[in-house]
């Protein structure tokens, strides 16, 4: 059954991009699976009135999520489903408020061989992991950090493997500043038990992100910055490759520049507060890393919507990946609460 280990391995390289050569096992922990997220360009942290925003951002848990659920699916590339669920919960007066997710991708029916390619049947794989999360907010400041402990399991066959880790998180919020700052740490911790006997490193990561309110205009721009604990993220595009006459292969020289954009993701929402708001975001390192030579894909463009009716909020995104894909991510967030309150109000 090895061999059966190493095909979903290769498999779920090509899904996940998450980390260099998909060389991290549980890489789905950095795939997003939130609508809003998505049209953003994804890894968006400093989104304040989002209850899936704690999933990427612990710090970010704040009163205003209090009894606020969250349901999105994803019809994800070549039959693969992605869904998550976030709830939020403030048990008295005196405490806080706790935050978990239920995050799963299913990979779906995958066709078994042997060594010489002979089917023999079919397998099945997939990933879940659940959090608990708890922010603080450090008196006499505007600083608020926060935590997530995971549980992760992840099948392939009837090969298992079980993790826990963690994320730390610092934002600067203050509702009277036009601007939020947050740094991440993401997925800290370890395998407990592996595929086949070998441990492997979990895809942590570091990430910084900003967001800004125009004075007069009802648009919020954000950016990420992401991968900061490896600055060489590029992998050539077999799509950029050329030849000579001889046959000889070059691959695609990847520049200093080019490497740094692909750090970054940026995103813009408009009338943020709004019943209706439009999202657009451009991941750069997925718009190179998929695109193709000579050939106008718009690889990386993403955009959505969001749609409040009372205390229900319809949120969607399209996400373009290649030529031959695209992510459609569909999303539901409901408010709880008997009354609605806005601790957190900006102009728009």
């Amino acid at each position: 059954m090895l061999k059966h280990f190493i095909v979903a391995s290769l498999f779920f390289v090509t899904f996940c991009d998450a980390q260099v050569g998909g060389s991290r096992v549980f890489s789905f922990l950095n795939t997003s699976t939130n609508a809003r997220q998505s049209a953003l360009g994804g890894k968006v942290l400093t989104l304040v009135d989002d209850v899936d925003q704690p999933v990427w951002n612990p710090a970010m848990i704040n009163l205003d999520l209090d009894r606020k659920l969250s349901i999105n699916y994803t019809s994800y590339l070549a039959d693969i489903s992605v869904g998550s669920i976030s709830y939020a919960h403030r048990f008295s007066r005196y405490s806080q408020t706790f935050h978990s997710n239920i995050s799963y991708i299913n990979y779906g029916t995958l066709i078994q061989a042997d060594v010489e390619g002979n089917e023999t049947g079919t397998f099945g794989a997939s990933d879940i992991a659940l959090s608990l999360g708890y922010a603080y907010k450090i008196p006499n400041t505007s600083i608020f950090i926060g935590a997530n402990f995971k549980l992760i399991h992840s099948s392939i066959a009837n090969f298992s493997s079980f993790g826990v880790a963690g994320d730390i998180g610092a934002t600067y919020y203050n509702d009277q500043k036009p601007y939020i700052f947050s740094v991440v740490l993401r997925n800290i911790g370890t395998q407990i038990t592996s595929f086949n006997g070998e441990k492997e490193k979990l895809p942590f990561e570091i990430a910084v992100g900003a967001s800004y309110l125009l004075e007069n205009v009802p648009l919020r721009w954000y950016a990420t910055v992401d991968n900061l604990q490896q600055w060489n993220i590029s992998v050539a595009n077999p799509s950029n490759q050329t030849s000579d006459l001889d046959g000889n292969v070059t691959e695609e020289d990847i520049s200093f520049i080019d490497n740094l954009f692909r750090h970054f993701i940026i995103g813009a929402e408009l009338f943020p507060k709004r019943a209706i708001n439009l999202r657009v975001g451009y991941n750069f390192r997925r718009g190179k890393e998929l695109q193709l030579q000579n050939v106008r894909t718009f690889g990386g463009i993403s955009f959505g919507f969001g749609l409040r009716m009372n205390k229900v909020k319809l949120n969607y995104s399209y996400a373009r990946f290649h030529t031959a894909s695209n992510v459609s991510t569909f999303g539901i967030s409901i408010d709880l609460n008997r009354g609605k309150t806005y601790r957190y109000k900006t102009k728009y």
